[in-house]
């Protein structure tokens, strides 16, 4: 064969295979995809059991339902008594109200009766009561609305606004205290299907009560969806749109498109459902913080064949479907033990309940089912947990090593002022990363974007500033408590107030960084939150009772290392397994908006636009930097202030690289959980949970124990504890006994350890026994309405010469009034705390100080504008009233 013949054939070759590959592409495009195709949970999510059955011969289909104070209430209904519809048997609807009681599994038949009989409502469970709303019965369609509660065996009726229009088969959620509600039907024999979408705000009182018509979805009009709340959106599913077909009848068309309405951003398109879905369990209920199921419903395939098929109907799909909200995906939850449509769905506490319902066309059911949840619990194993115990291990070498600098007050609290400058840093990078951001970065980048990256960003901003303007007043006047500074520019109930606010503040952010990772880790594995808690707290207790601040210090970069390293090994695992290149997953996750999507410039500071981004993570960075005890006496830890410059700039060129490794961790677990979302437990309760998930779940054995062991160097609170024994005995124990020796100051300074560390974990099981919904912004709220104020009065000394002592007083509670009514009564977004508290308190300040009368204090050195030449050592103190020693004098 010459070479021109091997040539002709090749080409013939490589045309074959292409015409294959296109053509196989061709069928598998051309082929619908199904709901047997989705990704499968490993286990289903959720254990389905039968209740006792409803106290009826034949069941109800369209029944409301819901729960009051813990009591099951079902009413109302419609079936067939008479036999089947196709055999001329007459439609029934009721009036009746059954009860399950908290506890019970047994069914009453309340005496009292609905209002007059109904069905095809939407029914919601709310604070107040059930809500039922529209609906219809023999009489027609209703626009009626009311709150229906029991009071021992009465049901108690409270009438709603009624609707713009009477409406049934329409789809209903309540986000918050708000009941939304989106399409349905007006008439029996309407022609076409509704658009409407309303709202009705319960928080409203009685008589200000109204429905707000609202923008609709994208999409065709529709009855018969179904509705469900996930991350404080309403989602809309599926659902049958009518039209005139050519004979003049009206015929139903069955729709598999989703939508999500963001109260603050408007709706958008969603992903497409596997398969129509018409009726479905509604409201559909919500997993875990970011799935939603679709349970039962018709798909309509056999809906043109119901006369024909009469009781020989297969029923409807068996196969549940879970939408992810977060990647956009659906999934296969697997096969149901019922075939069920146009039926209530109630939530209680893990369970969720379906009376009754359709099971195929014309028949009821009796049957009340029950499913609860099922998380996924990995055994943590030998290995990992080997791995894990390394690492109390090098805490306590560390913690005995230094032990033997930490017996003079100098050593124990300043480190001896011979902490090297990159050490130095670390600690600050350290103490800024707690627990909170090592688990809660990745997760914001993981559910949103990198826009909280300004907070690392506004770090180098601030590095000079805070250099320049508060460096040298901590630096010059050789303090150990950054208090004391509140007393030399203004008075001892400042200084106090200070001090107080501050170690309030760390018992508190103790608490959370105890628990956040212990909660997390005990979610998706088999380590339990109160071993977590109370042994992180008994290491970090012995380590800084014997190490002093040098431990502190040391184990910060520690720490530092272990956190950077499992944070990037983390990423290089995940990155491994995706499909295709990097490049590619960076652009899929640009397009998907996991970047920096656009984000609004409205001066609203309730929602999270560009300027309370900007304006929230500068003060917050400000805040932490110049009046957190914590930072501050890291600033007194290197020789001279040139030393802690340095250790400013290693801490702020660190915040960046690193934050952006921590917000690529979540980025790259979304971009895992897109291509394998069938591995992600549906049930996770809590968004920081998704990285210790993966963690555990995902890492192979061994690795997933260092990594672990990260979380548990971010969890632990070393210098919150030092810091406040600092606080404790700098303020208060030596401020009312100067003449007390250093070692009585060291053994009271470890004593405060020891408390701080048991009130910062009763704090943690205090809320593992009362759990806190979101644990960054109790965090941001806590920041703001303490420390945010704390620093206005660092900012009110440096930066004015008229402020004054009874000045900064009044301006502390007006401040404190301000942000209590904000967080009362206000709508801003948590970010803004601080940045108001810290505005409200320098400007509150500055203008009492105007106009009140105060001490006039001897201000040379404790203002920028009264600034002496750069000094070091105990010679600044020259120029200050000696009215306090720090420890660095003793």
């Amino acid at each position: 064969m010459t070479d021109a013949d091997q040539s002709t054939v090749a080409r013939r070759r490589r045309f074959v295979a292409v015409a294959l590959l296109v053509g196989s592409m061709g069928l598998a495009f051309d082929r619908p995809v199904t709901a047997a195709d989705l990704p499968r949970f490993p286990q289903p999510p959720i254990e389905w059991e039968e209740l006792a059955p409803l106290p009826d011969d034949f069941g109800f289909a369209g029944s409301v339902a819901g729960l009051d104070r813990g009591n099951l209430l079902v009413a109302g209904g419609a079936n067939f008594p008479g036999g089947r519809p196709w055999d001329g048997a007459v439609k029934t609807w009721h009036d009746r109200v059954f009860v399950m009681r908290a506890g019970a599994n047994k069914w009453e038949v309340l005496a009292d009766r609905l209002p007059r009989p109904l069905g095809y409502a939407v029914s919601l469970t709310t604070p107040q009561g059930v809500a039922v709303i529209g609906g219809n019965n023999a009489d027609g369609f209703l626009s009626d609305a009311f709150l229906m509660r029991l009071e021992a065996d009465k049901l108690v009726i409270e009438s709603l606004p009624p609707l713009p229009n009477p409406l049934a088969n329409a789809a209903g959620a309540l986000i918050g205290t708000t009941i939304y509600i989106a399409g349905g039907q007006t008439a029996a024999d309407a022609a076409h299907a509704e658009a409407s979408f309303l709202s009705l705000d319960l928080s409203q009182p009685a008589a200000a009560r109204q429905w707000t018509e609202r923008e609709t979805w994208p999409g065709a009009p529709r009855m018969l969806a179904v509705a469900g709340v996930q991350e404080g959106a309403f989602f809309l599913f599926g659902g049958v749109g009518l039209k005139s077909g050519a004979d003049g009848t009206v015929e139903r068309q069955y729709f598999q498109d989703a939508f999500r309405f963001d109260p603050k951003r408007g709706w958008r398109k969603l992903a497409d459902m596997p398969r129509p879905s018409a009726a479905a369990a509604g409201p559909a209920p919500a997993l875990g913080t970011s799935h939603l199921l679709v349970l039962g419903g018709d798909d309509g395939a056999n809906a043109a064949r119901v006369a024909e098929l009469k009781d020989d109907h297969p029923g409807f799909p068996r196969e549940g479907l879970a939408y992810h909200t977060v990647t956009d995906r659906w999934l296969n939850a697997g096969e149901l033990p019922f075939s069920l449509a146009t039926t209530p769905v109630v939530r209680d506490g893990d369970r969720i309940i379906i009376p009754g319902g359709e099971s195929r066309p014309g028949v009821r059911s009796t049957t009340v089912w029950s499913g609860r949840l099922i998380p996924q619990q990995a055994e943590f194993g030998l290995l990992n947990l080997s791995v894990l115990g390394v690492y109390p291990l090098i805490m306590l070498g560390i913690g005995v090593w230094c032990s033997r600098k930490s017996k003079d007050a100098e050593g124990f609290f300043r480190g001896g002022q011979q902490i090297p400058w990159w050490a130095a840093g670390l600690s600050i990078y350290a103490t800024m990363l707690s627990s909170i951001t090592f688990m809660a970065i990745p997760a914001k980048a993981y559910f949103s974007n990198w826009w909280f990256i300004l907070s690392q960003v506004s770090v180098i901003i601030l590095a000079p500033v805070i250099i320049a303007v508060y460096l040298p007043f901590f630096r010059q006047l050789n303090l150990t408590s950054a208090y004391e500074y509140l007393e030399h520019r203004f008075n001892l109930a400042v200084r106090l107030f200070g001090s107080a606010s501050f170690i309030a503040f760390q018992i508190a952010r103790t608490g959370i960084v105890l628990y956040l990772p212990a909660l997390a880790l005990s979610t998706v594995s088999s380590i339990d939150t109160t071993t977590c808690i109370v042994g992180m707290t008994l290491l970090t207790i012995v380590v800084t009772f014997f190490g002093g601040m040098e431990a502190v210090i040391w184990t910060d970069v520690a720490q530092s290392i272990i956190l950077l390293a499992a944070a990037a090994l983390s990423l290089v695992v995940i990155v491994m397994q995706l499909d295709g290149s990097i490049f590619e997953s960076i652009q899929s996750a640009a397009g998907d908006g996991k970047f920096f999507p656009p984000i609004p410039v409205s001066p609203d500071f309730a929602v999270e636009s560009i300027w309370v981004l900007v304006l929230g993570t500068f003060f917050a960075t400000l805040i932490s930097y110049t009046s957190n005890q914590e930072v501050v006496q890291r600033f007194m830890t290197t020789s001279d202030e040139k030393q802690a410059a340095r250790a400013i700039w290693v801490n702020a060129w660190l915040s960046l690289p690193s934050g952006m490794l921590f917000f690529a961790v979540g980025t790259a677990l979304y971009l895992f959980y897109q291509q394998f979302p069938a591995r992600l437990d549906p049930t996770i309760s809590r968004n920081d949970a998704i990285y210790p998930f993966f963690m555990v779940h995902e890492l192979p054995p061994g690795l997933a124990g260092f990594v672990v062991a990260g979380i548990f160097a971010a969890a632990q609170p070393t210098s919150s504890l030092n810091s406040v024994a600092t606080a404790v005995v700098t303020d208060f124990y030596q401020r009312m006994r100067p003449q007390a020796s250093p070692t009585s100051r060291v053994r009271v300074g470890r004593i405060a350890t020891i408390i701080t560390g048991l009130a910062g974990m009763a704090v943690a099981l205090t809320m593992e026994q009362f759990p806190v919904e979101s644990l960054w912004e109790l965090f941001l709220n806590v920041l703001g309405l303490t420390t945010g104020i704390l620093a206005g009065l660092f900012s009110l000394g440096i930066l004015t010469r008229r402020a004054h002592g009874t000045g900064a007083i009044l301006g502390v509670i007006a401040s404190a009034a301000a942000m209590w009514a904000v967080s009362e009564y206000g709508d801003v977004h948590a970010l803004m705390y601080g940045c108001l508290a810290v505005v409200i308190c320098f400007s509150a300040g500055y203008l009492f100080s105007l106009v009140t009368p105060g001490e006039a204090k001897h201000l040379e050195g404790l203002t920028i504008h009264t600034q002496r030449p750069k000094d070091t050592g105990p010679a600044a103190l020259q120029f200050v009233k000696p009215a306090v020693s720090g420890v660095a004098g003793s």
